[in-house]
């Protein structure tokens, strides 16, 4: 049989955990705006992060409201693949930003074939 979780144990923890899933709930809704709305790509990248690190808080909320240990692995695995997902994303967008230098060289020497 399970022990009982923390939050069993002690009840103005279990009114405090409650209140930071809506908390966390909230900000991912408004993470979820941004992503949508935008306007450019690193506001939608700094969104996806966010949306991962409320997503691992809200794993390790519910790990602390049940006492299962393995949502606590779940929020480590989402943490390291949010965390190469931004770093990929950051790559692409450093890219993206020097690429319109290299298009112009390319494109420079094209001009007498008009």
């Amino acid at each position: 049989m399970m022990s009982p979780s923390l939050t069993d144990q002690m009840p103005i923890l279990s009114v405090c955990v409650q209140i930071a899933f809506g908390m966390v709930m909230v900000g991912v809704i408004l993470a979820m705006f941004r992503l949508i709305k935008g306007p450019s790509l690193p506001d939608r990248v700094v969104a996806l992060d966010t949306m991962t690190v409320l997503i691992v808080s809200f794993c390790g909320l519910f790990a602390l409201d049940t006492g299962s240990t393995a949502y606590l692995d779940v929020a480590v695995v989402l943490a390291l693949i949010g965390f190469l997902a931004t770093v990929a994303l950051a790559r692409f967008v450093e890219r993206k930003a020097r690429r319109p230098e290299a298009d112009h060289l390319n494109t420079a020497g094209d001009d007498h074939d008009t």
